[in-house]
Protein backbone atom coordinates (compact mmCIF):
# COMPACT_ATOMS: atom_id res chain seq x y z
CA UNK A 1 0.00 0.00 0.00
CA UNK A 2 0.96 3.19 -0.73
CA UNK A 3 0.51 6.90 0.61
CA UNK A 4 0.29 9.07 -2.46
CA UNK A 5 -2.99 10.85 -3.20
CA UNK A 6 -4.36 10.15 -5.99
CA UNK A 7 -7.69 10.97 -7.76
CA UNK A 8 -6.71 8.77 -11.01
CA UNK A 9 -3.68 6.06 -11.11
CA UNK A 10 -0.02 7.73 -11.29
CA UNK A 11 2.14 5.69 -13.86
CA UNK A 12 5.64 5.42 -12.72
CA UNK A 13 7.86 4.05 -15.87
CA UNK A 14 11.45 3.76 -16.98
CA UNK A 15 13.13 3.20 -20.57
CA UNK A 16 16.02 1.19 -21.12
CA UNK A 17 17.50 2.17 -24.79
CA UNK A 18 20.10 1.59 -27.18
CA UNK A 19 21.64 5.42 -27.16
CA UNK A 20 20.28 8.91 -25.63
CA UNK A 21 19.34 10.25 -29.00
CA UNK A 22 15.34 10.60 -28.91
CA UNK A 23 15.80 10.89 -33.34
CA UNK A 24 18.20 7.96 -33.80
CA UNK A 25 17.89 5.37 -30.50
CA UNK A 26 15.43 2.79 -29.82
CA UNK A 27 13.35 1.48 -26.56
CA UNK A 28 14.74 -2.21 -25.59
CA UNK A 29 12.91 -2.41 -21.92
CA UNK A 30 10.27 -0.44 -20.49
CA UNK A 31 8.18 -1.30 -16.95
CA UNK A 32 5.42 0.65 -15.70
CA UNK A 33 4.35 0.64 -12.11
CA UNK A 34 1.13 1.50 -11.90
CA UNK A 35 -0.20 3.11 -8.77
CA UNK A 36 -3.71 2.74 -8.47
CA UNK A 37 -5.71 5.55 -6.28
CA UNK A 38 -7.21 2.64 -3.80
CA UNK A 39 -3.14 2.14 -2.55
CA UNK A 40 -2.79 -1.05 -4.73
CA UNK A 41 0.70 -1.23 -7.20
CA UNK A 42 0.63 -3.04 -10.26
CA UNK A 43 3.84 -3.47 -12.46
CA UNK A 44 4.60 -4.69 -15.48
CA UNK A 45 7.41 -4.81 -17.42
CA UNK A 46 8.36 -5.49 -21.52
CA UNK A 47 11.91 -6.35 -23.01
CA UNK A 48 12.10 -5.19 -27.10
CA UNK A 49 13.64 -5.82 -29.95
CA UNK A 50 14.79 -2.64 -31.69
CA UNK A 51 15.47 -4.05 -34.53
CA UNK A 52 19.03 -2.42 -34.47
CA UNK A 53 22.72 -3.41 -32.83
CA UNK A 54 22.57 -1.98 -28.71
CA UNK A 55 25.91 -0.18 -28.71
CA UNK A 56 28.31 -1.96 -26.44
CA UNK A 57 29.06 0.72 -24.03
CA UNK A 58 25.18 1.04 -23.86
CA UNK A 59 24.84 -2.94 -22.79
CA UNK A 60 27.54 -2.36 -20.19
CA UNK A 61 25.31 0.17 -18.52
CA UNK A 62 22.01 -1.54 -18.68
CA UNK A 63 22.66 -4.91 -18.86
CA UNK A 64 20.91 -6.00 -22.24
CA UNK A 65 22.41 -7.38 -25.19
CA UNK A 66 21.52 -7.93 -28.33
CA UNK A 67 21.28 -11.72 -27.33
CA UNK A 68 18.64 -10.99 -24.81
CA UNK A 69 16.48 -9.56 -26.89
CA UNK A 70 17.03 -10.79 -30.52
CA UNK A 71 13.54 -13.05 -29.92
CA UNK A 72 11.58 -10.59 -28.16
CA UNK A 73 8.64 -8.55 -30.23
CA UNK A 74 9.26 -5.76 -31.72
CA UNK A 75 7.78 -1.66 -30.28
CA UNK A 76 5.07 -2.11 -33.08
CA UNK A 77 3.93 -5.42 -31.50
CA UNK A 78 3.75 -4.25 -28.36
CA UNK A 79 2.43 -0.48 -28.66
CA UNK A 80 -0.91 -1.69 -28.20
CA UNK A 81 -0.74 -3.70 -24.83
CA UNK A 82 1.24 -0.96 -23.21
CA UNK A 83 -0.49 2.41 -24.23
CA UNK A 84 -3.58 -0.19 -22.86
CA UNK A 85 -1.70 -0.11 -19.70
CA UNK A 86 -1.29 3.53 -19.91
CA UNK A 87 -4.72 3.94 -20.23
CA UNK A 88 -6.55 6.62 -17.63
CA UNK A 89 -3.32 7.53 -15.94
CA UNK A 90 -0.87 10.51 -15.02
CA UNK A 91 2.44 9.96 -15.46
CA UNK A 92 5.37 9.80 -13.22
CA UNK A 93 9.79 9.03 -13.07
CA UNK A 94 13.01 10.11 -12.94
CA UNK A 95 14.28 12.16 -15.56
CA UNK A 96 10.79 11.31 -18.09
CA UNK A 97 10.27 14.97 -19.12
CA UNK A 98 13.61 15.18 -20.71
CA UNK A 99 14.11 11.67 -21.77
CA UNK A 100 11.57 8.69 -21.35
CA UNK A 101 8.35 10.22 -22.72
CA UNK A 102 9.68 12.31 -25.85
CA UNK A 103 11.44 8.80 -26.63
CA UNK A 104 8.03 7.11 -25.98
CA UNK A 105 5.92 9.56 -27.66
CA UNK A 106 9.20 9.37 -30.83
CA UNK A 107 8.38 5.89 -31.02
CA UNK A 108 4.62 5.87 -31.24
CA UNK A 109 4.99 8.29 -34.23
CA UNK A 110 7.14 6.26 -35.69
CA UNK A 111 4.64 3.66 -36.38
CA UNK A 112 1.79 6.07 -37.19
CA UNK A 113 0.07 6.31 -33.52
CA UNK A 114 -0.09 8.73 -31.38
CA UNK A 115 0.78 8.66 -27.46
CA UNK A 116 -1.51 11.24 -25.67
CA UNK A 117 -0.08 13.75 -23.19
CA UNK A 118 -1.55 16.44 -23.41
CA UNK A 119 -4.04 15.14 -21.07
CA UNK A 120 -2.19 13.87 -18.91
CA UNK A 121 -0.19 15.10 -15.52
CA UNK A 122 3.50 14.85 -15.36
CA UNK A 123 5.59 14.30 -12.50
CA UNK A 124 9.21 14.08 -12.58
CA UNK A 125 11.23 12.83 -9.34
CA UNK A 126 14.33 14.38 -10.56
CA UNK A 127 13.46 17.51 -11.37
CA UNK A 128 11.97 17.66 -7.45
CA UNK A 129 15.56 15.95 -6.48
CA UNK A 130 17.22 18.33 -8.25
CA UNK A 131 15.66 21.53 -7.04
CA UNK A 132 15.58 19.84 -2.97
CA UNK A 133 19.02 17.64 -3.29
CA UNK A 134 20.72 18.12 -5.95
CA UNK A 135 21.97 14.84 -7.27
CA UNK A 136 21.33 11.16 -8.75
CA UNK A 137 18.63 8.41 -8.82
CA UNK A 138 20.89 6.40 -6.68
CA UNK A 139 21.82 9.03 -4.34
CA UNK A 140 18.30 10.13 -4.21
CA UNK A 141 17.58 6.36 -3.05
CA UNK A 142 19.80 6.53 -0.37
CA UNK A 143 18.90 9.96 0.57
CA UNK A 144 15.30 9.32 0.77
CA UNK A 145 14.83 6.02 1.67
CA UNK A 146 18.21 5.22 3.51
CA UNK A 147 19.45 2.12 1.30
CA UNK A 148 21.52 1.17 -1.29
CA UNK A 149 20.00 1.31 -5.40
CA UNK A 150 21.29 -2.52 -6.12
CA UNK A 151 20.89 -3.70 -9.57
CA UNK A 152 20.64 0.37 -10.99
CA UNK A 153 19.43 0.66 -14.55
CA UNK A 154 17.39 -2.27 -14.80
CA UNK A 155 14.12 -0.53 -15.93
CA UNK A 156 12.12 -1.96 -13.15
CA UNK A 157 14.67 -1.59 -10.20
CA UNK A 158 14.97 2.14 -11.45
CA UNK A 159 11.25 2.77 -11.64
CA UNK A 160 10.42 1.20 -8.16
CA UNK A 161 13.10 3.11 -6.53
CA UNK A 162 11.83 5.98 -8.17
CA UNK A 163 7.92 5.35 -7.49
CA UNK A 164 9.92 5.26 -3.41
CA UNK A 165 11.85 8.38 -3.87
CA UNK A 166 8.53 10.25 -5.10
CA UNK A 167 6.23 8.87 -2.27
CA UNK A 168 9.93 9.81 0.04
CA UNK A 169 9.61 13.56 -0.88
CA UNK A 170 6.39 14.17 -0.53
CA UNK A 171 6.73 12.98 3.29
CA UNK A 172 9.85 14.83 3.67
CA UNK A 173 8.96 18.52 2.05
CA UNK A 174 5.30 18.31 2.06
CA UNK A 175 4.99 22.17 4.20
CA UNK A 176 8.51 23.02 3.91
CA UNK A 177 9.42 26.44 2.05
CA UNK A 178 11.32 27.34 -0.31
CA UNK A 179 12.69 30.93 -2.09
CA UNK A 180 11.82 31.41 -6.03
CA UNK A 181 13.98 33.78 -7.92
CA UNK A 182 12.33 36.88 -6.83
CA UNK A 183 13.01 36.00 -3.07
CA UNK A 184 9.16 35.52 -2.80
CA UNK A 185 8.70 31.60 -0.28
CA UNK A 186 6.25 29.33 -1.58
CA UNK A 187 5.26 25.49 -0.88
CA UNK A 188 6.62 23.63 -4.15
CA UNK A 189 5.74 19.99 -3.23
CA UNK A 190 2.52 18.95 -2.21
CA UNK A 191 1.19 15.23 -2.62
CA UNK A 192 -1.40 16.17 -5.40
CA UNK A 193 -0.45 15.25 -9.01
CA UNK A 194 -1.57 18.74 -9.98
CA UNK A 195 0.71 20.78 -8.08
CA UNK A 196 3.49 18.59 -8.91
CA UNK A 197 2.29 18.58 -12.77
CA UNK A 198 2.66 22.34 -12.09
CA UNK A 199 6.02 22.17 -10.34
CA UNK A 200 7.76 19.84 -12.51
CA UNK A 201 5.86 19.95 -16.37
CA UNK A 202 4.47 23.47 -17.40
CA UNK A 203 7.02 25.35 -19.12
CA UNK A 204 6.63 22.98 -22.26
CA UNK A 205 5.74 23.25 -25.36
CA UNK A 206 7.59 20.06 -26.70
CA UNK A 207 8.38 17.16 -25.08
CA UNK A 208 12.42 17.70 -25.58
CA UNK A 209 12.23 20.97 -24.43
CA UNK A 210 13.37 23.21 -27.71
CA UNK A 211 10.48 25.21 -27.16
CA UNK A 212 9.30 26.38 -23.80
CA UNK A 213 6.88 29.15 -22.60
CA UNK A 214 7.64 31.86 -20.91
CA UNK A 215 6.47 33.91 -17.89
CA UNK A 216 3.85 35.57 -20.15
CA UNK A 217 2.85 32.22 -21.54
CA UNK A 218 4.23 32.95 -24.72
CA UNK A 219 6.12 30.14 -26.98
CA UNK A 220 9.78 31.49 -27.15
CA UNK A 221 12.98 29.01 -28.31
CA UNK A 222 14.97 27.06 -25.79
CA UNK A 223 18.50 26.33 -27.58
CA UNK A 224 20.40 28.17 -30.71
CA UNK A 225 21.24 31.79 -31.61
CA UNK A 226 17.18 31.56 -31.48
CA UNK A 227 17.05 31.02 -27.41
CA UNK A 228 14.60 33.00 -25.71
CA UNK A 229 12.82 34.62 -29.06
CA UNK A 230 9.25 34.57 -29.37
CA UNK A 231 9.04 31.46 -31.91
CA UNK A 232 6.35 33.28 -34.18
CA UNK A 233 8.72 36.03 -34.27
CA UNK A 234 11.73 34.03 -35.50
CA UNK A 235 9.21 31.98 -38.05
CA UNK A 236 7.75 35.50 -39.15
CA UNK A 237 11.56 37.39 -39.84
CA UNK A 238 13.52 34.41 -40.45
CA UNK A 239 10.99 31.98 -42.57
CA UNK A 240 14.35 30.00 -43.29
CA UNK A 241 14.66 28.91 -39.99
CA UNK A 242 11.79 26.82 -40.12
CA UNK A 243 12.70 24.90 -42.95
CA UNK A 244 16.31 24.16 -41.42
CA UNK A 245 14.15 23.01 -38.38
CA UNK A 246 12.15 20.25 -40.32
CA UNK A 247 14.89 18.73 -42.23
CA UNK A 248 17.17 18.71 -39.00
CA UNK A 249 17.43 15.70 -36.66
CA UNK A 250 15.05 17.23 -34.22
CA UNK A 251 12.44 14.86 -32.62
CA UNK A 252 8.52 14.70 -34.54
CA UNK A 253 7.26 16.22 -31.78
CA UNK A 254 9.13 19.24 -31.61
CA UNK A 255 8.47 19.63 -35.40
CA UNK A 256 4.42 19.01 -34.82
CA UNK A 257 4.97 21.81 -32.23
CA UNK A 258 6.59 24.00 -34.45
CA UNK A 259 4.00 23.42 -37.27
CA UNK A 260 1.07 23.72 -35.05
CA UNK A 261 2.87 27.33 -34.14
CA UNK A 262 3.20 28.40 -37.69
CA UNK A 263 0.20 27.03 -38.82
CA UNK A 264 -2.00 29.33 -36.26
CA UNK A 265 -0.45 32.23 -36.79
CA UNK A 266 -1.36 32.00 -40.46
CA UNK A 267 -4.31 31.34 -39.79
CA UNK A 268 -4.30 34.08 -37.33
CA UNK A 269 -3.60 36.43 -40.50
CA UNK A 270 -6.63 34.86 -42.33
Amino acid sequence: MHQLKLKKPLAFFDLETTGTNVVNDRIVEICIAKAMPNGDLNVKTWRINPMVPIPAETSMIHGIYDEDIKDAPTFKELAKPILQFFEGCDLAGFNIIRFDVPMLVEEYLRINMDFPVHNRKMVDAQKIFHMMEPRSLSAAYRFYCGKELIGAHSAEVDTLATFEVLSAQIQKYQGVQVKDDKGKEFEPVKNDVNALHELTATKMVDLAGRIIFNEKGEEIFNFGKHKDRKVTEVLEKEPAFYDWMMKGEFPLDTKRKLTEIKLRGFNLKR
